[in-house]
C-alpha cells in the first residue's frame, strides 16, 4: 500500500502518519525504525532536543530504503535561534542525520520574548531557496505568533506542529492554519495518560470498527486533515498506529469526539517558553 500523503502549500508531499522518535534511545532506535518501515511508515520526526538524530540517521541508512521515499523532519532548538545560529545548527542536524537534505525543518518554539524567531525563520527561508530543505515551518506557534511571522517574512509556513488531542483540540489554531493553508501536525496525538483512551465515546467507536481506542483517535486527527506522529518503541504499537487506513469515522463520530474537548493542555504554553525554559 502506498503511503497516504497531504500536499503541502508548496506542492511537496508529506505522509499523513509518521513515527515520532522523542525519547527513543540510541539502543531502541534500530528496532523502532525497522518495525516502522516494515509497517509502512516513511516519515520520521526528530529534533536536536531529542539527542537521537545520529542513531535515527544510522537506522535509516541501514534500512536500505530509497532516500526519495522518506520524509525526515527535524527542528531548531530554542537556544539556537538567530539567523547565523539557525543555519549552523541546521547543518549540524543534517550532518548528524547523515543526509544531504531535510524534507522539513521547523522552529521548535516561538520564544517570542527573545525576539529571534523572525531572524531564525529568514535563515530557514534561505536554506529552502538553496534546496537544502524541501519545506519549512514552525512548531508550537499560536495564531498571534503566525501573524507576526507572516507579516515579516516571505514564505508561509508549510506546517505548524502543535500539541493537539481530543481533550485539547486547538480549534482556534486549527482554523487559523486551515485558513492559511498550513498543515497541522499533532504532537502528543494520543495524549499522555489522562484517561483519553478509556473514554466511553472513544471505546464504543473502537468496538464498532474492531479497532483500538488509539486507532480511533488517530483516525479522528486524519478527519481534521492533520498529520500524526505518534511515538512508540513497541513494534506492536508501531504497527497498530499505522493500521488506520482501512476505516473512516462518520461525521457524527468526529463531532462526538470533538465535544470531548476540555482545553486540557499537557505541555508548555508557548507564550511561557523562552530560550532558557527547556533544556
Amino acid at each position: 500500500m502506498a503511503t497516504e500523503t497531504y500536499t503541502l502549500n508548496n506542492g511537496y508531499e508529506m505522509p499523513k502518519v509518521g513515527l515520532g522518535v522523542y525519547k527513543i534511545t540510541d539502543e531502541q532506535m534500530p528496532t523502532a525504525v525497522d518495525s516502522a518501515i516494515k509497517a509502512g511508515y516513511r516519515a520520521f520526526d526528530t529534533a536536536y532536543l531529542y539527542k537521537n538524530e545520529v542513531s535515527l540517521g544510522q537506522a535509516i541508512k541501514e534500512s536500505d530504503i530509497d532516500r526519495e521515499s522518506l520524509f525526515i523532519t527535524s527542528k531548531l532548538w530554542n537556544s539556537h535561534q538567530g539567523y547565523e545560529s539557525a543555519k549552523e545548527h541546521f547543518y549540524q542536524s543534517l550532518e548528524d542525520l547523515g543526509l544531504d537534505y531535510l524534507d522539513l525543518y521547523l522552529i521548535h518554539w516561538p520564544c517570542e520574548a527573545d525576539d529571534l524567531f523572525i531572524k531564525s525563520y529568514k535563515a530557514l527561508e534561505e536554506l529552502y531557496k538553496e534546496g537544502k530543505v524541501k519545506a519549512i515551518g514552525v512548531a508550537n506557534f499560536k495564531p498571534h505568533h503566525l501573524d507576526k511571522l507572516m507579516a515579516e517574512t516571505e514564505i508561509v509556513p508549510a506546517v505548524n506542529q502543535i500539541e493537539v488531542h481530543p481533550f485539547f483540540n486547538q480549534a482556534e489554531t486549527q482554523a487559523y492554519c486551515d485558513e492559511h493553508d498550513i498543515i497541522v501536525t499533532a504532537w502528543m496525538p494520543l495524549m499522555r495518560d489522562g484517561g483519553l483512551l478509556n473514554q466511553d465515546t472513544i471505546v464504543n467507536i473502537a468496538k464498532k470498527y474492531d479497532k483500538t481506542p488509539a486507532q480511533v483517535v488517530l483516525r479522528w486527527h486524519l478527519a481534521h486533515n492533520r498529520v500524526v506522529i505518534p511515538k512508540s518503541k513497541s513494534p506492536e504499537h508501531i504497527n497498530q498506529n499505522f493500521d488506520i487506513f482501512d476505516f473512516e469515522l462518520t461525521e457524527d463520530e468526529v463531532n462526538d469526539i470533538d465535544v470531548l474537548n476540555k482545553d486540557d493542555r499537557q505541555g508548555y504554553d508557548p507564550d511561557d517558553v523562552d530560550m532558557n525554559t527547556l533544556k
